[in-house]
């Protein structure tokens, strides 16, 4: 399916672009969050008088993540889990956790954005994390896991 892209996707596209997805990625992803729209000519149309709101709505989006990123950049995430006395979680510590975190530290992050490169932590100690706030944006963090007091 031709569909035309609303803003930037990663690894598809940028803003404008008509490109060709499966039929099922643009029905059940692209067009439902408002990536991406079908690219009929009417659509294509009606996409090129709106164009220079879009340019500037996607604009001041990456700038507020850039904003955010900026005051993210660096910060450390404390988390207590329950562990063990060899410095094994029980559980894990996942993407959701970190959010939860960020977010008492002041920052709405969604649990999505939040990047683990190695899967869930599943050790006490610090680890290096990625919070991408756009495709553009991303920060890295480090999350400190402890030992949580009984």
């Amino acid at each position: 399916m031709q569909v035309i892209l609303l803003e930037k996707v990663a690894n598809l596209g940028n803003l404008g672009d008509v490109v060709k997805v499966k039929d099922g990625y643009a029905r059940n992803y692209l067009i439902p969050t408002g990536h991406a729209r079908r690219a009929t000519e009417a659509a294509i149309k009606q996409f090129e008088a709106k164009r220079a709101e879009l340019e500037k709505a996607a604009a001041d989006k990456l700038g507020a993540a850039q904003a955010q990123g900026e005051k993210l950049a660096g910060k450390t995430v404390q988390i207590a889990q329950k562990a063990g006395v060899d410095g094994r979680l029980f559980g894990s510590v996942t993407n959701f956790d970190i959010a939860q975190g960020l977010a008492k530290l002041g920052f709405e992050v969604a649990k999505s954005q939040v990047r683990l490169p190695n899967g869930p932590v599943k050790t006490v100690g610090e680890h290096p994390v990625s919070v991408a706030l756009h495709t553009d944006v991303v920060v890295d963090i480090t999350v400190n896991v402890v030992a949580e007091a009984d």
